[in-house]
């Protein structure tokens, strides 16, 4: 069994509020874990408005399935992100060992 992280670094630049950030950060969950059979969590404490960072993790047997998988939700989290008027700054995902 296989264990897939995938960590996604946000900017908000449209953000002006701590409220806004939350919406951006909550749909994007939302949208995440609804499309794909994954488990989606915000990782860092709202230090500011403007940033958010969102981690990702899917198990399965098949490593070469959750290779796929991870490249699939970093696509839609890009997507995601600009509809929301968010861009995804950085990403990089890897395995975790059993």
């Amino acid at each position: 069994m296989a264990v897939a992280a995938l960590t996604l670094e946000l900017r908000i630049e449209n953000a002006h509020s701590l409220k806004d950030r939350r919406q951006v950060v909550r749909s994007l969950k939302e949208k995440l874990k609804h499309g794909f059979n994954i488990s989606v969590a915000e990782l860092d404490e709202a230090v500011t408005w403007q940033s958010a960072t969102i981690g990702v993790a899917a198990v399965s047997r098949s490593r070469d399935y959750l290779a796929g998988l991870m490249k699939q939700v970093e696509d839609a989290a890009v997507r995601i992100s600009n509809d929301l008027g968010a861009q995804v700054s950085d990403s990089w995902w890897g395995y975790l060992e059993e």
